[in-house]
């Protein structure tokens, strides 16, 4: 029988740009560099219309590029034998990491790089992409967790 999860959590990248807000920004882009480059090319300037073109190809490779990052995400789960993190790389690559929750440490101050959770030896930082209210967010959801846990049981 599998331990109950006391946690669990689904981090993701924030992108505030939705698929279809994509398509209006380069068709609004595309329109300005057609009519830009008619302009260009009545007044005898036709090297220009490259450029345009050139702009908005590195535009739509921009952002494939940070839509490609917004696929990265971490699942973290807390059970009373063991806090497993899960992630994701931007190219689909996955890695896990278990922790022994009775010793774990979370710890937002000491990782550069967002959130570290210890345990025994082992560390593992989390939410990289998370900004800093947020971390402090997730970590007090561990906490709590992990407070949850150790809290001894009750008896009647």
């Amino acid at each position: 029988m599998a331990d109950p999860l006391l946690l669990d959590l689904e981090l993701r990248p924030h992108r505030s740009l939705t698929q279809t807000g994509f398509r209006v920004v380069m068709a609004v882009l595309i329109a300005f560099g057609i009519l830009s480059g008619v302009i260009f090319l009545v007044l005898g300037a036709w090297p220009v219309l490259a450029f345009l073109g050139l702009d908005v190809v590195l535009v739509y490779l921009a952002f494939r590029a940070s839509y490609a990052g917004g696929r990265v995400h971490e699942h973290i789960r807390l059970s009373p034998a063991v806090l497993t993190v899960e992630r994701v790389d931007r190219l689909g690559r996955q890695r896990r990491f278990e922790l022994q929750p009775h010793w774990l440490r979370v710890d937002v101050s000491q990782s550069p790089s967002g959130l570290r959770l210890s345990s025994r030896g082992r560390s593992v930082d989390v939410g990289a992409f998370l900004p800093p209210d947020e971390l402090e967010d997730v970590a007090n959801q561990i906490r709590a967790a992990l407070a949850r846990l150790r809290r001894p049981a009750s008896y009647a």
